[in-house]
């Protein structure tokens, strides 16, 4: 869940790391069960994310680390290479809870391995109660998926890749 906000109960940024801010969007962020927060107000732009270590401080400010729940060294290995970067890599045209098969317990659509045209349906993103069929973008091989059944999804995920 996302939300983006001009709210005026954030108290204004004094300083390039005004560490109160970002500790009270966290607060909000726990008590709101949200994954991110992001304000921008006279040219400072604050994102504040939830399990992504994400915080960023654009324009006036400086780029500042955001506090973790879990320490950097407990961090799962980095992959080789980002696979949002990746030239085959198809992603969540919106948010929704992505569906491998057509039903529970059906077989998936595609799979590791799986040839796939263009047009062929991969997955399934429902949204508000609507089952959205998301196509391959090109032909090719699945060679990635990387989600899992059930799974919610948000907006530019990376779902699949195509090589």
């Amino acid at each position: 869940m996302n939300m983006a906000t001009k709210d005026k109960t954030v108290p204004q940024a004094k300083g390039p790391t005004d560490q109160e801010l970002i500790r009270e969007l966290a607060k909000l962020l726990d008590e709101t069960n949200l994954t991110e927060i992001e304000i921008e107000r006279g040219g400072l732009r604050l994102r504040v994310a939830r399990g992504r270590e994400v915080t960023q401080i654009v324009g006036a400010g400086v780029p500042v680390p955001a506090a973790s729940a879990q320490p950097a060294a407990a961090a799962a290995p980095a992959a080789p290479a980002d696979p949002s970067k990746h030239p085959g890599v198809v992603t969540s045209p919106m948010v929704g809870t992505a569906y491998m098969g057509p039903a529970p317990g059906a077989r998936p659509f595609v799979e590791v391995g799986s040839k796939v045209a263009a047009g062929d349906t991969l997955l399934i993103v429902e949204a508000m109660k609507t089952m959205n069929q998301i196509p391959a973008p090109r032909g090719g091989t699945v060679t990635k998926i990387l989600i899992e059944d059930g799974q919610p999804v948000e907006f530019g995920e990376p779902l699949v890749i195509i090589e």
